[in-house]
């Protein structure tokens, strides 16, 4: 029923919607000569911001068109190399004459709510030295119920799906969420010395056991219930999406949550935006702008993904325990051998906090010293491990470097 009020309340705000838009369009125009005016701009910044609020936003495009390597830009190339139901993965490529020989990164973005193009700047980053594949997850609302279910266990096959779509093997950067499961990916191939077995994992901000450093999210997960979450996360999809009757934990509560975490800071941006606006400060406020429609653009998670995830990860923590299996069979991280791991933490990290993340090294007894990294990066919090001037400056510069590591390890091997 929530979800179903949720959009009768979007239809009944469309003409505020088309109301705002027009008011901005007639405040900007240059046939108004009220438009230079500080009263007129201010009146703009208004209807734009109602215009914002009131709006609905869907997933971004990438716009990744080309890529800076050694300083120079450099035509990319993109196109989905794996399609299901659930993932498209994504590869970007960048057009080099001669052929690069650059390892090739998968980035296996979160399923926790925005969509993979929040990781635009991460994947720009790594473009930069490497080609990347990037893991794009459905949006639940949009999977009709004849595709079946998607749960914990089906994410971390469609991560060895995406492994084995690429061939060879490859340098597998998680990013938050996706830690434990695509851990346990990598253990299974690394167990049956498959041929794709990742070279590397970096793990970045992840809740390898959440246990440690507890956050109010992981006290939250520990402190209820799973009947709670059940019982108030989980809602039915209404017409007219063709997930028409899925049973989801909806994007739009997940935002609700991510925004009553740092209340004031987004009331502060907001502040700021409406007196670049006035001002005429057009960078700023594009800028704003552009960060908004990608935060405020989120997906729907399937009731099983979000349960299974509180279940496993945040409330009998079996892969940390060592207690996690994969269809039947358990999860053995010993067999991590050859593959190099490193672990990115932020100190101000309000989501996976730190130690949570390098709890993995522990966890892989028998990957040689020489193969592991641990990093824990001053100053930035959840969204800074993987995007941000200090993840283009500090981050990634090791991250970079642990992979060539790793890869000439591989090519001595």
């Amino acid at each position: 029923m929530l979800y179903a009020l949720h959009e009768a309340a979007y239809g009944s705000a469309a003409p505020l919607r088309l109301a705002s838009e027009w008011a901005r369009a007639f405040w900007t125009s240059p046939m108004n000569p009220a438009a230079a005016t500080s009263f007129g701009r201010a009146f703009a910044a208004q209807a734009e911001m109602t215009a914002h609020f009131a709006g609905k936003y869907v997933r971004p495009p990438w716009r990744i068109e080309e890529a800076l390597v050694d300083g120079r830009p450099v035509p990319v190339t993109s196109e989905v190399v794996l399609a299901t139901p659930w993932l498209k993965l994504r590869s970007f490529r960048r057009d080099l004459a001669p052929a690069a020989d650059a390892p090739t990164v998968l980035l296996v973005a979160p399923l926790s709510g925005h969509h993979s193009t929040l990781l635009r700047g991460t994947v720009r980053a790594f473009l930069k030295d490497f080609d990347v594949c990037v893991t794009e997850w459905a949006n639940a609302r949009d999977v009709p119920l004849f595709e079946g279910r998607f749960g914990f266990y089906d994410y971390a096959e469609a991560v060895e799906a995406a492994l084995a779509a690429l061939g060879g093997r490859a340098h597998v950067v998680a990013v938050c969420q996706p830690g434990p499961a695509v851990m346990a990916a990598a253990a299974r191939a690394a167990e049956a010395r498959s041929d794709n077995r990742p070279a590397s994992l970096v793990l970045m901000g992840s809740p390898i056991d959440a246990r440690l450093s507890p956050t109010v999210p992981t006290r939250l997960a520990q402190e209820r219930p799973f009947t709670w979450f059940a019982s108030n996360m989980i809602y039915t999809v209404p017409p007219p999406y063709p997930g028409v009757l899925r049973r989801v934990y909806p994007g739009f509560i997940q935002l609700a949550s991510f925004i009553s975490m740092n209340v004031e800071a987004h009331q502060e941006a907001h502040r700021r935006w409406f007196e670049h606006l006035v001002a005429g400060d057009g960078d700023s406020a594009d800028k704003h702008r552009a960060f908004y429609e990608e935060y405020l653009s989120v997906l729907d998670l399937t009731e099983e993904f979000y349960l299974e995830t509180v279940d496993i990860v945040f409330q009998r923590h079996l892969l940390a325990r060592g207690e996690l299996s994969l269809r039947g069979a358990r999860v053995d991280l010993a067999a991590l051998t050859d593959t190099g791991l490193m672990t990115v933490e932020g100190d101000g990290d309000d989501i996976s906090g730190v130690g949570q993340t390098q709890a993995a090294h522990g966890l892989c007894p028998n990957i040689p010293d020489g193969l592991r990294a641990l990093h824990v990066q001053e100053g930035v919090g959840h969204y800074g491990v993987f995007n941000g001037r200090r993840f283009g400056a500090e981050i990634y510069p090791r991250i970079r470097d642990f992979i060539g590591r790793c890869q000439a390890a591989l090519s001595e091997g």
